[in-house]
């Protein structure tokens, strides 16, 4: 395996422009990023949905990667198939293989500049916590969710996703751009410290821990019968409120608040991905989370430099 060698992902949904705008860029100009010496594949993630600016032809890309969907042979639908050829090429036994796999995303919500990280593997919390510490950025860990697996980044030893928000679908925007580029950076300067042997983490990792997802209200035929409502709308990261409304229907009928949710868990408070576009075909019209602060354990650091180690 090529040493440190790091797999970077743009437009896993084809809809989703500026990763795979900023690519470009750097194919054409590899001085604008700023890799700290960190050998680095470029990648069109679904270089089809991306020509039809669809985020995906046939099924989600980004829920492809679960070893049984892979294993089945069955299975022909062209996101499949570009999952197991991002494998054949970059997988750990695959012609160029990588060790670390950074997955570039846009979303229609408030999410600012943020992480994702999918389950608890040492190295990945390494990775966030190097990140944090440069720019503060919130992590979201994404695990127990049944509904929802497959995704990209677990099928390489170490990974996380960057995602920037809010913009519109299709859309390209400088602001979502630089600051792509700037969580970019910050990983690719973690895992050279990583390479080097001298990474040094922050005391603490700051996480939001996912608990649950909440969709609209919805009719017997599936159809919605609110909206999510203005004052919840762009207060990602923000702890959910007594009396905070949730949904708007246009009717003069009480306004579900977010007081039952709170009875349910009231640590489960703090939303993220609110009302994102593509989220709706899977029944999310936002997720809770609860914050966590966690000491950071020298395991991590070790788990990361031994995996970047020459």
């Amino acid at each position: 395996m090529a040493n440190g060698q790091v797999l970077v992902v743009a437009g896993t949904h084809g809809n989703e422009r500026n990763a795979p705008w900023l690519l470009e860029q750097w194919r054409r100009h590899p001085d604008l990023l700023a890799s700290a010496g960190v050998p680095v594949q470029l990648e069109i993630g679904n270089p089809e949905a991306l020509q039809a600016n669809r985020r995906y032809l046939d099924r989600d890309l980004n829920r492809c990667f679960a070893p049984e969907l892979l294993a089945d042979a069955a299975l022909q639908q062209r996101e499949l198939q570009r999952a197991r050829r991002l494998l054949e090429l970059y997988g750990s036994a695959g012609q160029r293989p990588c060790r670390v796999a950074l997955d570039l995303h846009s979303t229609t919500s408030g999410m600012g500049n943020s992480l994702v990280v999918y389950g608890r593997r040492p190295s990945d919390l390494a990775l966030a916590a190097g990140i944090q510490a440069r720019l503060g950025l919130p992590v979201y860990l994404h695990e127990a969710d049944a509904a929802q697996t497959g995704f990209l980044v677990e099928r390489w030893p170490c990974g996380l996703v960057i995602e920037v928000g809010p913009v519109a679908q299709g859309l390209l925007s400088a602001t979502i751009a630089r600051q792509t580029q700037l969580a970019l950076e910050a990983a690719l300067l973690t895992l050279a410290e990583a390479t080097a042997g001298r990474l040094r983490l922050p005391s603490v990792l700051q996480v939001h821990c996912h608990r649950r997802s909440v969709d609209l209200p919805r009719d017997s035929a599936g159809e919605a019968l609110a909206s999510v409502h203005p004052r919840l709308q762009n207060r990602d990261w923000r702890p959910l409120e007594p009396g905070l409304p949730l949904f708007w229907s246009g009717k003069s009928e009480p306004v579900p608040s977010a007081d039952a949710l709170l009875q349910e868990d009231r640590e489960a408070r703090w939303p993220v991905f609110i009302n994102e576009a593509a989220y709706g075909e899977k029944g999310i019209a936002f997720s809770l989370c609860r914050r966590e602060r966690w000491d950071v354990e020298a395991s991590w650091a070790e788990a990361l430099q031994s995996l970047m180690a020459p």
